[in-house]
């Protein structure tokens, strides 16, 4: 029997586990691997933070999927990938054969340059390790009489929508000691954004008391204060690490045919373009034609990827696929309140996070997830 093997629990792949739960591959031995049983959207993240949903509406159960997809789930790292003899490592040193694979693990922080950010900071991914250790950061706010200075260092999207979700919690939990700031390397947030979008957040973060620190570019994070390439350091009692995305370093070590950065490069079926039984989707992807590292295209590859899987399983040629050029952006900013843009075009209000939050329940109801 053939083997196909899914190294990752990324959106584009809780879709593929949906479409083998309704129509299984026939002739087929099927493996997940992923090192959660769960899947925590990032969508919803901030607002989990922010005390609008609780964390089993924000998370997908792979464990389930695979079930009902009747795949074997094994809950580990994958630490490798063996193009030339079809295989692949994991760190509890499982080795698993393949004929065909894809891949969908997601993105690392890109952390590698900025020295003393795993020791004294905490990357907001893995998201699975923020979500646990979040709690005990509150713990130890909570437990001073004196001000608290929170850093989020990364001023994206996901930096922008945790200071947001951060400060609407301070402002309804009463922590008035907590102090927020938002350091960022553009002059503006939300850095690649149409120009209005990102004045509105610069605007709301100053009527919301969230300090805005531009055009910094931190070269070391040390044991309570990060350091610039100019001007002061900034000190701080707890600092969060969103500053973008890196490819897993055994990618480019496997041998498969990458971008600059590192990513798996891809043509429009999502296949290898080095290794055509290889597939990948979401972050850990270079598509042929150049998008951001986004949620949004994750969750758009999902179906093509699982339609080429089966057509290549079934001897068919799998089809092409070009990414939308523009995609809709939602930023949350805590209160029941969202910025959008779609290309040059941003607008907000609360209405925008009532959208958001329906299209962000509506996709976890796919998947099982009562949001």
């Amino acid at each position: 029997m053939k083997r196909l093997v899914l190294l990752g629990g990324g959106h584009a792949h809780v879709k593929v586990l949906a479409e083998l739960a309704r129509r299984p591959l026939v002739g087929w031995d099927v493996h997940l691997v992923s090192p959660y049983r769960r899947q925590i959207y990032s969508g919803m993240l901030p607002g989990w933070v922010a005390g609008h949903y609780p964390i089993e509406s924000c998370a997908i159960n792979l464990n389930t999927l695979a079930a009902d997809a009747r795949v074997a789930f094994h809950e580990t790292t994958g630490a490798g990938v063996s193009p030339a003899i079809n295989e692949i490592s994991c760190s509890d040193g499982t080795r698993l054969r393949f004929d065909l694979l894809s891949i969908d693990t997601g993105s690392l922080p890109a952390i590698d340059q900025l020295p003393g950010s795993l020791e004294h900071a905490l990357p907001i991914r893995p998201i699975e390790e923020f979500v646990s250790a979040w709690p005990g950061i509150v713990d130890r706010m909570l437990s001073r009489c004196r001000r608290f200075d929170l850093v989020i260092l990364g001023a994206g999207a996901a930096g922008v929508e945790l200071a947001f979700a951060i400060q609407y919690r301070a402002m309804v939990d009463g922590w008035s000691h907590l102090r927020i700031t938002l350091v960022g390397s553009g002059a503006l947030p939300l850095d690649g954004g149409p120009v209005r979008q990102r004045q509105q957040a610069a605007n709301l973060l100053m009527q919301r008391g969230v300090a805005w620190q531009a055009e910094r570019r931190a070269v070391e994070i040390s044991t309570d204060h990060i350091n610039f390439e100019q001007g002061l350091p900034l000190g701080f009692d707890a600092c969060f690490v969103v500053t973008g995305a890196a490819a897993p370093t055994w990618v480019r070590a496997s041998g498969l045919a990458t971008n600059e950065r590192g990513f798996i490069r891809v043509g429009p079926t999502l296949q290898s373009v080095s290794h055509p039984q290889i597939f990948a989707a979401g972050d850990v992807a270079a598509y042929a034609d150049n998008r951001p590292k986004s949620g949004v295209f994750a969750v758009k590859a999902g179906p093509v990827l699982a339609d080429n899987l089966r057509a290549v399983c079934e001897g068919r040629l799998p089809r092409r696929w070009t990414p939308q050029t523009r995609a809709l952006y939602l930023i949350s900013t805590g209160n029941r309140y969202a910025i959008a843009s779609w290309g040059p075009w941003a607008w907000g209000g609360a209405w925008v996070w009532y959208w958001k939050d329906r299209i962000d329940r509506g996709f976890m109801r796919r998947f099982g997830t009562d949001a």
